[in-house]
C-alpha cells in the first residue's frame, strides 16, 4: 500500500480543529492518534473507552455492532469533540468510523474534521488484534469491520496512510500532508 490523499485538507495542521483516526480495528488508530495529538499539543480521545458496557460486552462475546447500536457511541465521540474544538483546542480522536454515514454523523457535530484512514490488509489486522492482550475486540470480528467498511472516497476531508509504516512516520506522514 502506497501513501496516497484522497484529498489533502488546506491549511496548517494547526488550522484542523479536528481529526479522527480511522479504520478497522488492528490499524494502529490509538498509537497514531495518541502520537499526533501529542505532536500537535492536541487533545486526545480514545473512542473505545466511549462504548457503551452493552456493547463492549456484544463485542467481547465475539457479535459485531450494529448500525442502531454504533450510533450512541458516535455522539458521544463527536460531542467530546465538539466540546474541545469549543474550547479552542486541538483535538485528535480515535474512531472505527468504517462506513460513510459514520463520518457524516461526526461531521454533523463539527464540519471541519479531517478523517485520517489507516489502511491494512485483513490478514496484518488480524494478527495484530490477536497480539493485543486485555482488549475487548477479537480477532474473530475483523473480517466483520472489513465486511462493512467504506473507505473514504475522494469527496471526503480525509488522507489515507499505509498502516504498516511506523508509527513515527505516519504521524510526520499526517502533518505533512495536512499543511
Amino acid at each position: 500500500m502506497d501513501e496516497k490523499t484522497e484529498q489533502a485538507p488546506t491549511g496548517a495542521p494547526g488550522s484542523v480543529p479536528a481529526i479522527v483516526v480511522m479504520g478497522v480495528a488492528g490499524c494502529g488508530k490509538s498509537a497514531v492518534g495518541t502520537a499526533l495529538a501529542a505532536t500537535l499539543g492536541a487533545i486526545f480521545i480514545e473512542g473505545d473507552r466511549l462504548h457503551p458496557p452493552e456493547n463492549v460486552a456484544r463485542m467481547a462475546r465475539g457479535e459485531p455492532l450494529t448500525d442502531q447500536l454504533r450510533e450512541g457511541w458516535l455522539d458521544a465521540i463527536g460531542e467530546r469533540i465538539v466540546v474541545s474544538v469549543g474550547q479552542g483546542e486541538g483535538v485528535v480522536a480515535a474512531c472505527s468510523a468504517l462506513k460513510r454515514s459514520y463520518r457524516e454523523r461526526l461531521s454533523g457535530f463539527c464540519p471541519e474534521i479531517v478523517f485520517l484512514y489507516l489502511e491494512i490488509d485483513a490478514a496484518a489486522a488480524r494478527r495484530r488484534v490477536a497480539s493485543r492482550k486485555g482488549h475487548f475486540m477479537p480477532a474473530s470480528l475483523v473480517d466483520s469491520q472489513f465486511a462493512i467498511l467504506e473507505p473514504p472516497a475522494a469527496d471526503e476531508r480525509a488522507l489515507t496512510l499505509d498502516a504498516t509504516r511506523p508509527v513515527d512516520e505516519l504521524v510526520a506522514a499526517a502533518i505533512r500532508q495536512m499543511r
